[in-house]
């Protein structure tokens, strides 16, 4: 496993512990749909909450939220629009949060969670 690959996972680690301590029952991790990837699918109560997950050891080079442009969201939208329809959840309300983690001295994690980030 390459060395960003391993820090993608610690990040949906922390993001799934997270949003576990808040009540929410995570479905899935990685799920690709037309070859673009959903980091975390989760339930809060009855909505199908769809989670990006951007982490950075610092923010020197912009924000973790700044990587989640238009394009990025284009394809998420994409993929969780198959994920919906493939797993007859279509009928559910949906929503797309954004989850970022910026590793501080220490090894200590900065989570912020942008709910409802984007739209559809």
């Amino acid at each position: 496993m390459s060395n960003a690959r391993a820090q993608g996972s610690l990040f949906e680690d922390v993001a799934c512990a997270y949003l576990a301590a808040k009540g929410y029952q995570v479905i899935g991790r990685n799920l690709v749909f037309l070859r673009k990837e959903l980091d975390i699918v989760a339930l809060d109560g009855d909505t199908v909450v769809f989670v990006e997950v951007k982490g950075r050891k610092s923010s020197e080079f912009g924000t973790p939220a700044e990587a989640v442009d238009h394009r990025k969201q284009a394809g998420i939208v994409r993929a969780a629009t198959a994920y919906l329809e493939q797993t007859d959840m279509w009928d559910r309300q949906s929503r797309f949060d954004v989850i970022t983690i910026v590793v501080s001295d220490g090894n200590e994690y900065r989570i912020d969670h942008i709910k409802d980030a984007f739209g559809a």
